[in-house]
């Protein structure tokens, strides 16, 4: 049995990973700031569990913590286009926040500091031609958002060496599912053909990504809070790589239930992204040597995930 804060609880990953504690008994007292990309209709699911608790708050004004064993940092902005312009939100939530949550530990030393699980992203390696990051390699993060992602990590570290705050930092790849906002290329792209507005996609849609489903995601939390693991560093990758062209060629075709000869007509390959990645590629052979492994195949969960947006109209 458990107690644990989750901050970015009604987030996308968040509430997956808020639901499997849930499903465990374990205490969970949730915290958001309920921002423009949170699922609060989620809060009702939760708040039918006895064991959850919500704030809705800022984690930068938190100003306690209750005992616990671990705190779940999901909290974050993470769009990278938003993170190109204006910045500011995201060395706010990003670096600010994580700055708070580990000056709270520090002083919540009293009985025993709880751990903070941070969530980090791939994307904190920058661009990989070939080889595969491991979680030691020297950090190049390319734009505004993945260059907060590093900092909160650096402090995170320093946190560890100087005030001996227990920590895990997990770098998932491209997480998706049902639930994710619509700023994400998934569920944007159903709701461009809804609008029937051609699909912006950047850099001819020739950058390749990683999908790992957020469902994998929360399990790979658990695995790693169950081995006990602590003061460690954790990337955790999908076993499904294909272009962003790939990607949007077949929601456009599940979309419509048919083959489309050529997709370039709901397109729109205008966009170049300043400080685009083209590839992220990870080794995340020391979270699989723990016995985890993704369990959800792209292709059979993306009907189910287009069709979810295509009857639910996302604003």
């Amino acid at each position: 049995m458990k107690v644990v804060y989750i901050t970015g609880c009604l987030g996308f990953i968040g509430s997956y990973v808020t639901s499997l504690c849930l499903e465990r008994g374990w205490f969970v007292k949730g915290i958001d700031k309920i921002t423009y990309a949170a699922n609060a209709s989620m809060l009702d699911k939760f708040k039918v569990h006895k064991n959850f608790f919500f704030e809705q708050k800022d984690i930068n004004d938190l100003k306690y913590l209750s005992d616990c064993d671990y705190i779940i940092n999901c909290a974050a902005e993470t769009h990278v286009d938003n993170s190109i312009i204006k910045s500011d939100d995201f060395v706010h939530s990003n670096i600010c926040g994580v700055h708070n949550l580990l000056e709270l530990i520090r002083k919540n030393n009293h009985f025993k500091m709880p751990t903070l699980l941070h969530f980090s992203t791939d994307e904190v390696y920058g661009d990989t031609p070939n080889e595969a990051h491991k979680e030691t390699e020297i950090l190049k993060p390319s734009n505004p958002y993945s260059a907060t992602k590093a900092s909160a990590d650096m402090l995170i570290l320093a946190w560890a060496r100087t005030y001996s705050v227990p920590y895990i930092i997990v770098r998932p790849s491209n997480n998706y599912g049902i639930g994710q906002y619509v700023e994400k290329l998934i569920p944007k792209a159903c709701k461009f053909l809804t609008l029937n507005r051609k699909i912006p996609i950047h850099e001819g849609g020739s950058p390749k990504r990683i999908w790992l489903h957020a469902k994998d995601t929360a399990t790979a939390i658990m695995t790693i809070i169950d081995k006990n693991c602590e003061n460690d560093i954790f990337n955790i990758s999908g076993d499904f790589e294909q272009s962003n062209l790939e990607t949007v060629t077949k929601i456009i075709e599940l979309y419509f239930g048919k083959k489309i000869p050529d997709v370039s007509a709901f397109l729109d390959l205008k966009y170049k992204r300043p400080g685009h990645d083209f590839r992220y590629l990870i080794d995340d052979s020391k979270i699989r040597s723990l016995g985890w492994h993704p369990t959800h195949d792209f292709d059979k969960e993306l009907p189910l995930i287009v069709e979810y947006y295509k009857n639910n109209f996302i604003w």
